[in-house]
C-alpha cells in the first residue's frame, strides 16, 4: 500500500464554515481514518497548509488539530509546487480573486459557493479555469445530507410516480445581537460585503432542485428586510442592508412546480431546519436534514373539512420513516472525498464551476425577480 499526500490550501478556514465542516469534519477527519481509500489499495492523505490574515487564529487551529502548516502568505503556498489544490472558504466578496490566483498558479480548485458575487464573474472563473485545465469543483453539501440521500432513493424507485409538487422550508431565528447574540456573522445581513439569504441560499436550492427534479425554468422571488437593524460583533449597532428572508416560487423543466420559503427571521415549528416536502401522484414524502418520512397513496387517509368538530386524525402519526439501510457520513467529507480522488485519479466529478455558475445565476434572477416585481425566465448556461 502507497499513501499518497496531496498538498491543500485551505484559505479562510478560520471561518465557522471553514472551521467546522471543511477542517474538523472533512480533511482532520479524513486524516484521522487514515486517508481516502483508493480502489487498488492505495490511499491519498490531505496536506494541508492553514491559510489566512489572523495570525493567532491560524496558530490555534494547526496547534489544535496537530496541522504542522500555516501561513499568512497566500502567494508563497501558491508558489510551493507541493500544493496540488487550492480551497478557498472565504467571505464571499474575497473569494473571486483568490480563485483567479489559484487558476494563474495552476492549482487544482475547490471551493465554496457562490462562487463570486455576480453571474458574469462566476462565468468568468469556470471560463479560465478550463482554459488553464485546471480540475475544478464546489460544494454542494446538501445533496450528501442523509435525508436528501434517502428522497433521492425514493425518486430512482419511482416511488412519487409523477411528482406534482415541491414545498421548501428553510430558516430559523438569527437573534438581533443586543439581548442573545447572533448565530450568524453581521456581514450576512450588509448586501455591500455580500450577505442576503437569496444570495447565500439560492445557490443551494438550484443544484438541489436541478439534481433532485429537474432543471430550474423560471423564477418568482420576494425578498424582505425584516429586521432593519442589528447589532455586530463587537456591540456595535448597525443598518441591516441585505434581504434576511426570501419568498419564492420555481417552475422546473417538466412542469414541477416549487414553493421556497427561506428566512432567517422565523421559529422553527416543523421536524428540521430544512424540510422538503415532496407531492406526486403515487406518494408523497417531507425530508429534512437527516430523516425522511413517505405517505403512500394506499395510506393516504381522506379528511373532510369541517371546522366545526375536533379533527379526528393525527396526520404526523401517519407517515412512515424512511430507513436507513446504509450508514451516512458528514455530507462534506464525502464531496471532499469525491474531490480528491476526481484530482488524482480523475474520477468524475460533475459539480464543477459551472454548476456553480448556475447557482449565482438564480440568485441574480431572484433579485431581479424581487426588483422588478415579475416571473424570469432562467437560461441554459454555458462556457
Amino acid at each position: 500500500m502507497a499513501v499518497h499526500q496531496i498538498g491543500i490550501i485551505m484559505n479562510g478556514v478560520t471561518g465557522r464554515m471553514g472551521t467546522n465542516q471543511h477542517l474538523i469534519r472533512s480533511i482532520v477527519a479524513i486524516r484521522e481514518q487514515g486517508g481516502v481509500p483508493l480502489t487498488d489499495g492505495d490511499v491519498l492523505m490531505p496536506d494541508p497548509v492553514l491559510v489566512g490574515r489572523n495570525e493567532q487564529k491560524l496558530k490555534d487551529l494547526a496547534n489544535r488539530y496537530d496541522i504542522p502548516r500555516w501561513s499568512t502568505r497566500l502567494d508563497e503556498c501558491l508558489a510551493d509546487s507541493h500544493n496540488q489544490i487550492y480551497f478557498d472558504s472565504q467571505t464571499t466578496v474575497r473569494r473571486a480573486d483568490g480563485v483567479r490566483k489559484a487558476i494563474e498558479a495552476g492549482k487544482h480548485i475547490y471551493c465554496e459557493k457562490p462562487t463570486a458575487t455576480t453571474l458574469e464573474e462566476s462565468l468568468e472563473l469556470a471560463r479560465l479555469a478550463k482554459k488553464a485545465g485546471v480540475k475544478n469543483g464546489v460544494v454542494q453539501d446538501k445533496l450528501f445530507l442523509p435525508g436528501l440521500l434517502k428522497l433521492k432513493r425514493l425518486i430512482d424507485a419511482g416511488f412519487f410516480g409523477k411528482i406534482l409538487s415541491v414545498r421548501m422550508e428553510f430558516g430559523y431565528w438569527v437573534f438581533e445581537g443586543d439581548w442573545q447574540e447572533g448565530q450568524r456573522p453581521s456581514w450576512n445581513y450588509r448586501k455591500e460585503d455580500g450577505g442576503g439569504i437569496i444570495v447565500d441560499m439560492f445557490p443551494h436550492w438550484r443544484y438541489v432542485l436541478d439534481h433532485l427534479f429537474g432543471s430550474v425554468r423560471s423564477v418568482s422571488c420576494l425578498g424582505v428586510t425584516h429586521i432593519p437593524q442589528r447589532v455586530d460583533e463587537k456591540g456595535k449597532t448597525y443598518d441591516c442592508t441585505a434581504d434576511d428572508a426570501a419568498y419564492a416560487t420555481f417552475e422546473l423543466e417538466g412542469g414541477v412546480i416549487v414553493q421556497a420559503n427561506s428566512s432567517w427571521a422565523v421559529r422553527v415549528n416543523r421536524d428540521d431546519l430544512l424540510t422538503i416536502q415532496v407531492d406526486g401522484v403515487e406518494g408523497s414524502a417531507v425530508a429534512g436534514l437527516r430523516d425522511c418520512k413517505v405517505q403512500h397513496r394506499a395510506h393516504t387517509p381522506k379528511p373532510v373539512w369541517n371546522p366545526d368538530i375536533e379533527n379526528p386524525f393525527d396526520f404526523q402519526d401517519q407517515w412512515q420513516s424512511v430507513p436507513n439501510n446504509e450508514v451516512f457520513d458528514n455530507a462534506f467529507k464525502i464531496q471532499w472525498e469525491k474531490f480528491l480522488k476526481h484530482v488524482f485519479r480523475n474520477d468524475p466529478f460533475p459539480w464543477d464551476f459551472l454548476e456553480g455558475a448556475k447557482g449565482t445565476q438564480l440568485s441574480d434572477l431572484g433579485l431581479q425577480s424581487w426588483r422588478e416585481k415579475r416571473w424570469v425566465d432562467v437560461p441554459e448556461l454555458n462556457i
